[in-house]
């Protein structure tokens, strides 16, 4: 399970000036991506954000600096997928950890050897940070669950089990895109309240999600379920994760098999996947409240009540074409924290493998949408707008139900508290597309 070490002491600064600015990328974050310089046709290979920079493990891999696990991670961090650093485990990826923190703060030796691999984020793009196999999305938000419940079912927002056991659904992995993306606006079957039978069109009711997306570290063989107190051990970091939804064709298919078409045309990922072991200053204890159901033994355990949730502030941007043609910088609509969580990270990974699931490294885990107890903290257009009937008022006069073409989405994320320094998840944006 992650512990705080000297990685996280927030008196560590960097031999990279901007990485002691404030930013999402101080040496006590060291996020891992894939990226080559920008329109290229250079290989993709992996890289660690440091301030404004990103260092490219392919040349810090091949410069041989490290021992032991550290540059055996390090060369698993140059490959073009990061699924062998995910898979290599939590000893292999704290080991790499302490080796870049020692290697990238002031006064260090290894600074003129590390000077050369360095380059400007302005420059480069990305890819996806690995090959997601995979994907699973929970619905681990009890203020989400219930508020849209109480749209469908006023009497009963909340089904039975949902206080039991994490409720989830499988996804389609193939439409998981890195932040950047524009996606066409998807086209399906939908009815309005006052028809017999449904029309074929493009969605009305374009959607965001704010969540978090988890990735499997070490997997597990068929058969074994990985119990919650090595669950930690088994998840490799953290990402944004943006699940857009078109409701109405949703809320049409979704009886009585869950969400289709209306989730699987794309979904946005942010590129810099945060390690779980660079969270560890930012957990909270997880409770629930006095009246509702413990957990049942595979879902509890000490660790988690003391430290198994985790404080990270979210944060949603729109930007329509409008603000875009004006110069104009994309506005803040709504904000929660992923602490709100009703059920954890680690719960999430028990319970999807107590039936002996097999998971394998770069498998994706997302939180589903991270809703707060209040009303403007809600994480989707759904919830702020009260299913369409009520208006959300831009600064420049304009106004949203749901989503129109041409706006732009984008997700930011950061942790922050007394005794630790400040860190951040980049940016997962995309742009809407009219449907073709």
């Amino acid at each position: 399970m992650p512990l705080l070490n000297e990685t996280h002491n927030p008196a560590l600064t960097s031999w990279v000036v901007s990485a002691n600015d404030v930013t999402d990328f101080p040496i006590q974050n060291l996020p891992f991506a894939i990226f080559r310089k920008a329109n290229s046709a250079e290989a993709f290979r992996g890289g660690v954000a440091i301030g404004d920079q990103v260092l490219d493990m392919a040349k810090v891999a091949a410069a041989g600096l490290f021992q032991g696990n550290a540059q055996l991670a390090a060369e698993a961090a140059a490959e073009s997928r990061l699924n062998h650093l995910m898979g290599m485990g939590a000893e292999a990826n704290s080991a790499l950890r302490l080796a870049l923190s020692e290697a990238l703060r002031a006064g260090s030796d290894a600074q003129s050897q590390l000077e050369s691999c360095l380059l400007n984020q302005t420059e480069i793009e990305f890819d996806l940070p690995c090959s997601i196999g995979d994907y699973t999305d929970f619905y681990s938000s009890i203020h989400h669950a219930t508020a849209v419940g109480r749209l469908f079912r006023p009497n009963q927002p909340l089904l039975p089990n949902y206080k039991w056991m994490p409720i989830a659904y499988h996804g389609r992995s193939s439409s998981i895109s890195v932040s950047g993306q524009d996606f066409y606006r998807p086209a399906g079957q939908s009815i309005d309240l006052q028809s017999d039978s449904p029309d074929f069109r493009p969605s009305r009711k374009l959607d965001y999600e704010l969540e978090m997306g988890i990735f499997v570290g070490q997997g597990n063989k068929r058969g074994q379920c990985i119990g919650i107190e090595a669950a930690e051990r088994h998840l490799f970091g953290m990402c944004l994760f943006n699940d857009w939804s078109a409701r109405d064709i949703q809320a049409w298919e979704y009886q009585p098999l869950g969400p289709f078409l209306g989730k699987n045309f794309a979904s946005t990922i942010s590129p810099w996947v945060v390690t779980m072991e660079a969270l560890a200053p930012f957990r909270a204890p997880f409770s629930r409240a006095a009246d509702d159901p413990r957990p049942l033994d595979y879902l509890a355990s000490r660790f988690n009540s003391e430290a198994g949730a985790l404080d990270i502030s979210m944060e949603v941007f729109l930007q329509s074409t409008q603000m875009r043609q004006a110069g104009t910088q994309a506005e803040k609509i709504t904000g929660s924290n992923f602490k709100h969580s009703y059920w954890t990270v680690a719960q999430m990974l028990a319970h999807h493998t107590i039936n002996g699931c097999d998971m394998h490294a770069g498998d994706l885990l997302g939180s589903g949408t991270q809703s707060g107890p209040e009303a403007k903290e809600a994480g989707s257009l759904l919830e702020l707008s009260e299913g369409g009937m009520r208006q959300i008022e831009l600064s420049n006069g304009e106004s949203r139900t749901f989503l129109e073409d041409g706006d732009s989405v984008i997700l930011r994320a950061y942790c922050e508290n007394n005794t630790a320094k400040r860190i951040g998840f980049g940016e997962a944006a995309a742009r809407i597309l009219p449907a073709r």
